[in-house]
């Protein structure tokens, strides 16, 4: 595991770490959770984006009104 150094405002810190201890966490825990959950929206556009690259040969035909869009 790799070591980092962040800075912040003391207040906010001292903030991070009782939403921490609220928590049953250590504020490093709680960075953690938040880095990985970071890294994943950053996949999740990539995911999309890859997605949209292999399905750009469907068209949909459109535009439609929003009476052709609601029609059951």
């Amino acid at each position: 595991m790799k070591n980092i150094t962040l800075s912040a405002d003391e207040s906010l810190i001292e903030q991070a770490r009782l939403v921490a201890r609220s928590q049953h966490k250590t504020l490093n825990t709680a960075f953690r959770e938040w880095l990985l959950s970071f890294t994943r929206q950053s996949g999740n556009v990539q995911e999309f984006d890859a997605l949209m690259r292999r399905l750009r040969h469907i068209r949909s035909g459109g535009p439609y009104t929003r009476d052709e869009m609601n029609e059951r």
